[in-house]
């Protein structure tokens, strides 16, 4: 239950207390003049004596419920309408172990890969405004992270929850398609896109990327795809026999003939 004018509650703490201190202080201004006091002793208590307290509980519920009808409590789920532009966005991400290659450099420090991708991924989907955008994390396999969805906000907190290692390792480039295009085929947007981030070359998964790519276009998707770190050799972190952290360099190939 919610209130339509949640301030008007407030009433009851600045009518109520001073109403009860008021009815337990007042004092009855009558008089009757009784010739002796045996005459008082044998007056039994009147009803409302006797339920004194119970008449006052009873005029506080009234003044209560009063105050809670002028606050307009409101059942029900609220509904809003949202016209969007029609686009349908899935964001199919790499999350293979090459992507911890750290051959970013921001501010003299250096980032690996798939940390410089979802600050990518994150900056892209705060400037949508009505895009339903959907996510595809993959490596020897795809899957969807994120359905569909107009909820950033939740779409955001799954994105932080990607990391490298949640799938086994390789890179199906032809099954993210294959997944994105699950997500979108069934959609009646205007325009459905998918947007492909990778470092590598596909090397798993049973799906060409080729093939994958001439589904998706029988459907109407766009692919974009876009290739992650440099060509040829990158620094790599691994762990020397005293379980320091070195930088070593290691040859990763980027596909970028089925990119394009």
């Amino acid at each position: 239950m919610i209130f339509h004018d949640p301030l008007i509650l407030l009433l009851i703490v600045v009518i109520l207390p001073p109403l009860v201190y008021f009815y337990l202080r007042r004092k009855v201004t009558n008089q009757v003049l009784f010739p002796s006091l045996e005459t008082l002793k044998k007056l039994k208590p009147s009803f409302f004596q006797r339920h004194r307290y119970i008449l006052i509980i009873l005029r506080s519920a009234v003044i209560v419920l009063l105050v809670v009808a002028l606050a307009r409590p409101q059942y029900g789920n609220e509904q809003t309408k949202v016209t969007t532009e029609g686009i349908d966005i899935v964001l199919a991400v790499d999350v293979s172990g090459s992507m911890l290659a750290e051959d970013f450099e921001m501010g003299g420090k250096r980032y690996n890969r798939l940390y410089v991708i979802k600050q990518a991924v994150k900056d892209f989907i705060q400037r949508r405004t009505n895009d339903r955008i959907g996510l595809v994390v993959f490596a020897g396999r795809a899957y969807t992270q994120c359905p569909m969805t107009l909820d950033y906000g939740m779409l955001l907190q799954l994105l932080e929850k990607v990391e490298i290692g949640m799938i086994e390792d390789g890179t199906a480039i032809g099954s993210a398609i294959s997944s994105s295009v699950d997500r979108l085929r069934g959609t009646k947007a205007k325009s459905k896109v998918t947007v492909l981030l990778t470092d590598g070359r596909n090397n798993a998964g049973e799906i060409d990327p080729f093939t994958a790519a001439e589904i998706a276009k029988t459907f109407g998707i766009k692919i974009y795809a876009i290739g992650a770190g440099t060509k040829g050799l990158a620094p790599f972190p691994a762990v020397d026999l005293f379980g320091n952290k070195v930088m070593r360099q290691v040859k990763i190939d980027i596909d970028d003939e089925s990119l394009t």
